[in-house]
């Protein structure tokens, strides 16, 4: 599981956990937690994906498959800092694949991103859906798809890409509460905002071709995103053939929607402060879950707006309690 002590991955290794798999942690703590890590797991390895030697070291001890979750995700940063991302994106994940190689793991999951598709051309999007990048970021996760199709043509490596939505919410049983570090996505700003974490938060972009001038995004639970991570593992498993696939809530929710239902479940007034669109933002973004639900079996089951926003607050409302 590399990331695995991150947010996402984190709830994908309690999932594999829970399933009963045995589960490795390869992580570098730039923005996972050692609180993400489970005592049932089998190890963690802390370790960067551009150290070619520890991820073959890691490698060689034995695996079926592995989740690569190791990626920067923030869409507006990237379109500032391209070096970043090529080189922990895209070179980290050369190493992953040429370590995947050297040691025999022919299977392997990838947290890819919708992204990829960049200003949707029609609603909701599916995988047909033509992928012309508007950030950098998408840019590298959609790279990274090609890179793996190369190496399942040339080295018999079968993948699962899933272009998954807006990731929000928390583990409803409150067994992992690492908050996520420096977050740009919305909810966990929201969240911080609403817990006096900081005085206020911006809004990028009212002037939206949407219904109420904000963008509108898919989020999907984590929870539905861990279960869909497991339901392509056991695909890969079975099949030995690769896939791409949605994994969305097919609903969108705006960012006013997505402040208002805070505000409504916090209790709390959550300031704001309007600024301009950001580069690479997309009005609307929602997907179609179609083939994911054929191949996998898989449906969103937690992606409410109150149950994403219950769960995170579960985690975030600590820090807004009085200090006695």
């Amino acid at each position: 599981m590399i990331g695995g002590a991150g947010y996402i991955g984190s709830h994908v290794a309690r999932e594999l956990l829970d399933r009963g798999d045995r589960v490795t942690v390869f992580d570098n703590l730039s923005s996972g937690l050692e609180q993400n890590l489970f005592p049932d797991a089998d190890g963690f390895v802390k370790a960067d994906i551009l150290d070619y030697a520890a991820l073959k070291q890691t490698m060689q001890r034995g695996f079926d498959a592995l989740v690569h979750l190791a990626a920067f995700k923030a869409a507006g940063e990237s379109m500032l800092k391209p070096e970043k991302y090529s080189l922990n994106n895209i070179a980290g994940s050369v190493n992953i694949l040429n370590a995947a190689a050297e040691t025999g793991v022919r299977r392997i999951v990838f947290s890819s991103s919708a992204a990829v598709y960049g200003e949707p051309k029609y609603l909701p999007v599916d995988e047909a859906h033509p992928t012309e990048p508007e950030n950098y970021y998408g840019f590298t996760k959609l790279e990274i798809e090609r890179l793996l199709g190369w190496y399942d043509r040339l080295k018999g490596i079968c993948f699962a890409a899933l272009r998954y939505f807006n990731a929000a919410g928390y583990d409803a049983q409150g067994r992992i509460t690492g908050r996520e570090q420096n977050p740009a996505n919305l909810l966990p700003v929201i969240m911080e905002t609403a817990a006096g974490i900081r005085a206020e938060m911006q809004l990028f972009g009212t002037d939206y071709d949407t219904r109420d001038g904000t963008c509108v995004r898919d989020y999907i639970h984590v929870s539905d995103l861990a279960a869909g991570h497991a339901a392509a593992l056991g695909y890969l498993t079975e099949h030995d053939r690769s896939l791409t696939v949605n994994l969305g809530s097919e609903s969108g929710v705006s960012v006013r929607e997505m402040l208002d239902a805070a505000r409504r479940l916090t209790g709390k007034p959550v300031a704001v402060k309007t600024a301009g669109r950001r580069a690479g933002d997309p009005a609307a973004l929602t997907a179609s879950s179609q083939r994911a639900r054929e191949t996998l079996g898989w449906s969103a089951r937690h992606s409410d707006v109150e149950t994403l926003v219950k769960t995170t607050w579960n985690v975030y409302r600590h820090s807004a309690e009085p200090k006695t």
